[in-house]
């Protein structure tokens, strides 16, 4: 009788048909995490890109400087001070506030400087107007009440500056988005060199394979888990470094981020995680086409 107590032998795993590592892997994995933490930086400083456009088309959009000229037989201050009084009651405007000579004078000195010579110019009234966010009023509503009350003025609603900057914010994108596709690109390219280096170097594993019976599309899998698997590791590393940065970045700027010009919010940090998903799509679809072109050459 043969004894119960005897366990069985353990079934031994088949061992994978290419080896798990390679000694190139290091080099290759620190190239495509340093795409990876690019391709994070740049989508990073996209959205805080888009933030401060979009922040900025709504102060604009919420606002209008009016330029008041004084009549002949009134001082600048009491002209500025009509238009303030004829602003404020029309529909859609929050606040107007006619600006003192001091204020005036400030918004010059950055071109003209500190001189004595100001005192003597007929420097214009400015009147700032805060329009309601729901329901701003027009540019020509302005106008009118302005008309209306015999007020010389000219009224600006800010659409020169609003278009340049919904300019700058599309070219912003443009750029993110090229900036983008031309690192996937880079990245794309590196796995197709790995994956012309792996075949070359197991040619004997695919020829046996081949001799087998094994299909191409059987073989290239082998190497698109292999390199999908290694992209996606180099992805999360170039994610993480990138949070790194990102939020040393959101400590130091505090609520601004890194400044009003580039806000981040701790919400920019949830786009990350997508990259080693995107890394290891863009190396499957590598190391598949490329794997498939060379095994149709050969056979």
């Amino acid at each position: 009788m043969s004894d119960t107590s005897q366990t069985a032998p353990a079934r031994r795993r088949a061992a994978p048909l290419l080896p798990p590592r390679d000694a190139r892997d290091g080099a290759l994995v620190f190239v495509v995490a340093t795409l990876c933490f690019l391709a994070c930086l740049a989508a990073l400083g996209a959205r805080g890109a888009d933030r401060a456009a979009k922040g900025w088309r709504t102060e604009l959009l919420g606002a209008a400087t009016v330029v008041v000229r004084p009549g002949p037989s009134e001082t600048a201050d009491a002209a500025a001070a009509r238009a303030a009084e004829a602003l404020a009651g029309v529909k859609g405007v929050a606040e107007a506030d006619a600006l003192e000579r001091e204020k005036a004078d400030a918004l010059l000195e950055p071109w003209l400087g500190k001189a004595d010579a100001l005192k003597d110019l007929p420097v214009p009234r400015l009147v700032s107007v805060d329009l309601d966010p729901k329901a701003p009023a027009s540019a020509e509503d302005l106008r009118k009440a302005l008309s209306a009350a015999g007020v010389d003025a000219t009224v600006d609603d800010h659409s020169l500056w609003l278009k340049d900057v919904l300019k700058a914010a599309g070219l912003t994108r443009l750029a993110a988005l090229a900036v983008a596709l031309l690192i996937a690109a880079a990245a794309g390219a590196v796995i197709v060199f790995a994956t012309r280096a792996g075949l070359a170097a197991r040619a004997d594993v695919v020829s046996v394979l081949h001799l087998a019976g094994a299909e191409d599309g059987f073989i290239a899998d082998l190497f698109v888990s292999r390199f999908a698997r290694m992209a996606a590791m180099a992805g999360l590393i170039g994610a993480v470094g990138a949070a790194m940065i990102g939020a040393a970045l959101r400590l130091a700027g505090g609520a601004e981020g890194v400044s009003p010009v580039l806000p981040l919010a701790w919400a920019d940090l949830l786009i990350l995680p997508a990259c080693p998903l995107i890394a290891a799509a863009i190396a499957a679809l590598a190391a598949r086409g490329t794997a498939l072109r060379l095994l149709r050459e050969t056979t």
